[in-house]
């Protein structure tokens, strides 16, 4: 079946244009992603997820103007401040109004820690989430459109990046790079990135490639074959943009792993590491995984040292699964014309 995007492209190739006669309709035929805008307009739970996820990403770049006081920063006559709605915290220490959610074990301001541990862990998802994609992207094209004998080396490739865990080779890329020049860059985050998308492409490769199998014969395809379109023009023209329906609902699904992988990460105390002395202006000063690995060690008498983080990684989590099962909803063509 050929695609609005495909459909326009072979048009345009073979020089084709429709004949306007009186009365006829002069609008533009919908497009895939017009309905599929209208789709997620008229969608609730689209909407909803779309405001949290906004939410959190204006926290991400204003993380700095909204805390309030430096996350490093020890006030040393305020350790273990519970959270001004607990009152019954351990040792009989009372909540202060000025730290809202608590301090933690050298009296570091919670809520200033959790706003920029945001910042990291949602630009962690947001920038290797698409770097994700676009190495799946690559292998994915070449793999479905270069022939049997490259097909196949590449899935090969591609099952034994499958077959390593994930987790383990975080560890070991985190482990074996952590102390060089590389691992300390940005503190860190780079290598956390540079990790996380060196095994994670591996199901945004086999996507595109099932996608790219099933477009290239196509009618439209074949038509703009005929009349000479070379094969870089077939890629980027007809067969790409009909691969980048499905990778948006991947990208947004991917999200979230990679959030979570990065918790999973600080938890077990291998992931970014935090800003020493000389450090202290370092934009990346903690993450989500950071914060659980801080109240991992008060969590049996201090629990409200981990909620703040995991509520927030809860509901990015469920805002981006959701996003994506509306986006898939929207952008398939069997759903739309039911």
């Amino acid at each position: 079946m050929s695609t609005p995007q495909g459909q326009a492209g072979a048009g345009r190739e073979l020089g084709h244009t429709a004949p306007l006669g009186p009365g006829r309709d002069t609008r533009r035929p919908a497009s895939l992603w017009g309905d599929a805008r209208r789709q997620m307009v008229r969608n609730p739970v689209a909407m909803g997820s779309l405001a949290v996820i906004a939410f959190y990403i204006l926290i991400t770049f204003l993380a700095p103007v909204l805390a309030p006081y430096d996350p490093l920063a020890y006030h040393v006559y305020d350790t273990y401040r519970p959270p001004i709605w607990d009152r019954n915290a351990p040792g009989g220490i009372d909540p202060d109004p000025r730290f809202v959610l608590g301090t933690d074990a050298v009296g570091r301001d919670l809520l200033s820690r959790l706003l920029f541990g945001t910042h990291t862990s949602m630009l962690v998802g947001l920038i290797a989430a698409p770097l994700v994609a676009a190495i799946g992207i690559a292998v994915g094209l070449l793999s479905g459109f270069a022939g049997p004998r490259v097909d196949n080396l590449l899935m090969r490739l591609t099952d034994v990046f499958y077959a390593f865990p994930n987790i383990m080779f975080y560890i070991l890329m985190m482990l074996i790079l952590r102390d060089t020049q590389f691992g300390t860059w940005l503190g860190g985050v780079a290598m956390l990135v540079l990790a996380l998308a060196l095994v994670s492409w591996v199901g945004a490769a086999r996507l595109v490639r099932a996608t790219v199998l099933s477009v290239k014969e196509s009618e439209f395809v074949q038509a703009a074959r005929c009349i000479g379109a070379s094969n870089r023009r077939l890629l980027l023209r007809h067969i790409l943009p009909n691969c980048l329906g499905p990778v948006v609902v991947w990208i947004a699904f991917a999200i979230p792993r990679l959030i979570i992988a990065e918790a999973i990460l600080g938890y077990l105390g291998i992931g970014l590491k935090p800003p020493t002395g000389d450090q202290s202006d370092s934009f990346f000063i903690t993450s989500w995984g950071g914060l659980f690995l801080d109240g991992r060690r008060s969590i049996s008498n201090r629990p409200w040292m981990m909620l703040a983080p995991a509520i927030s990684l809860t509901l990015v989590a469920v805002a981006f699964n959701l996003l994506g099962d509306s986006l898939r909803d929207a952008l398939d063509p069997h759903m739309r014309n039911r």
